[in-house]
């Protein structure tokens, strides 16, 4: 994530956390994972706001497998889903729903 190291180092200290963390909880009955989004566009990449250039934008959205970004409903839906009983057995997990993107 060039030129986002802070951002990049939060993640990676949340996921590496994550199983120690869960562990502790589990035994006060909570379970938690952590998601792992990808680019889910929150506003950050639309052209009024962002702070990165148009071209730069949209030639990583054209790199995308799916050609466009997430939306904040693509991770909320695997969220919806692990606070069901199906979702009940995944613990500790850092689950990554990006479209794909870690594959390229």
């Amino acid at each position: 994530m060039r030129g986002e190291v802070a951002y990049a180092t939060s993640k990676a200290a949340l996921a590496e956390v994550t199983p120690t963390v869960a562990a502790e909880l589990l035994e006060l009955g909570i379970v938690l994972n952590t998601i792992n989004p990808g680019p889910v566009n929150t506003g950050y990449l639309d052209p009024g706001t962002t702070d990165r250039s148009l071209e730069e934008i949209e030639a990583w959205r054209q790199a995308t497998p799916f050609g466009r970004w997430g939306h904040p409903r693509d991770p909320a839906r695997l969220i919806g889903w692990l606070a069901t009983d199906q979702g009940v057995w995944v613990a500790g997990q850092v689950i990554t729903t990006d479209g794909g993107m870690s594959l390229t």
